[in-house]
């Protein structure tokens, strides 16, 4: 009896919000320009905080569930997904000392990374293109919206680090940029 109600209120709290409505949160409260929202129920509780120090937005996400397991287990892979695309940093350990004089442009939110606005168009950016701050060097599906990426820096593109149409997460890198 004691399982199967621990199992009910596992299944509550994942109907409560599930992982992909906590994204979305998260995400809208970026995208929104407040520095702080709060959500609580019942045995939930969510506190998203936003910073602008050094002009790219940084998003905090704490969550406290007292009794359940059930949503930290759910948000343990999301960690581990910024780091798939690393895959090569053992090998690549001394390029990554030539890739620290790089700026690097990095997804700040979750989608599809397109690097064109339309399958028949060239795309935004190619390596060795030169942009200016406030220029679309890609875009990035969500929810069915096409967001517009503008770059942060001027500079050169010196790599493309994500495949067309592929998977992004939050604070992923999708380009190096040659500041100088």
């Amino acid at each position: 009896m004691g399982v199967r109600q621990k199992i009910n209120k596992q299944n509550k709290i994942r109907k409560i919000m599930d992982i992909r409505e906590i994204q979305n949160l998260i995400k809208f409260v970026a995208k929104s320009g407040a520095t702080e929202v709060k959500l609580e129920m019942d045995d939930v509780k969510i506190t998203i905080k936003t910073t602008t120090e050094s002009g790219t937005p940084e998003t905090t996400f704490v969550q406290h569930v007292p009794v359940s397991q059930a949503l930290p287990q759910a948000a343990a892979p999301q960690p581990a997904a910024p780091g798939a695309p690393a895959a090569e940093p053992a090998a690549a350990a001394p390029k990554a000392d030539e890739d620290s004089k790089y700026v690097t442009i990095k997804s700040p939110i979750i989608g599809t990374f397109y690097r064109k606005p339309s399958p028949d168009k060239p795309a935004f950016a190619e390596v060795g293109n030169s942009i200016s701050k406030g220029d679309v060097v890609c875009v990035i599906e969500a929810m069915k919206l096409f967001n517009e990426i503008e770059s942060e820096v001027s500079g050169k593109i010196v790599k493309v680090l994500v495949d067309d149409s592929s998977p992004v997460e939050f604070d992923q890198p999708l380009f190096l940029v040659d500041p100088s």
